[in-house]
């Protein structure tokens, strides 16, 4: 068995003993399939968040307005991307949150400590996102 510095690899820096064997093609096709699925799997993932709660609608709009408003101020480069991304951390972690409610909710609808334990933490990820969110643009309004 070959050292890892001295493996023959398929062009695509994957290891793969005998290469020769390896059908690029399908490989590629699997890939494909794969990012294919993942990209539809997200944005039914997203569309379900947004038709389902409030505050990733919400949040949606805000992270939207944001990104206009970055390209509408004279800002540079560097302060358009940090108060976009910021913007559109707080539709991130607000995702992460639906997630755990709806984990959490598919659990039990019982109330238990542990499950109100899990939904804050989801809580305090969006809060903590907002707080963020807000120095950034006011750490790159005031200059």
């Amino acid at each position: 068995m070959g050292e890892w510095n001295n493996a023959s690899t398929n062009g695509l820096g994957i290891y793969c003993g005998d290469c020769d064997s390896v059908d690029m093609l399908s490989f590629i096709k699997s890939v494909l399939r794969r990012n294919t699925n993942a990209t539809l799997w997200s944005v039914q993932g997203f569309m379900s968040a947004m038709r389902s709660e409030e505050g990733m609608r919400q949040w949606s709009i805000v992270a939207f307005l944001a990104t206009v408003l970055a390209f509408v101020l004279n800002l540079n480069g560097l302060e358009r991307a940090m108060v976009i991304a910021f913007s559109w951390n707080i539709v991130l972690m607000e995702l992460a949150n639906t997630a755990i409610e709806v984990v959490v909710d598919r659990i039990s609808d019982e109330v238990h400590p542990l499950s109100k334990k899990a939904k804050d933490i989801g809580s305090a990820m969006v809060f903590f996102a907002i707080i963020l969110a807000l120095l950034v643009w006011i750490l790159v309004l005031i200059g």
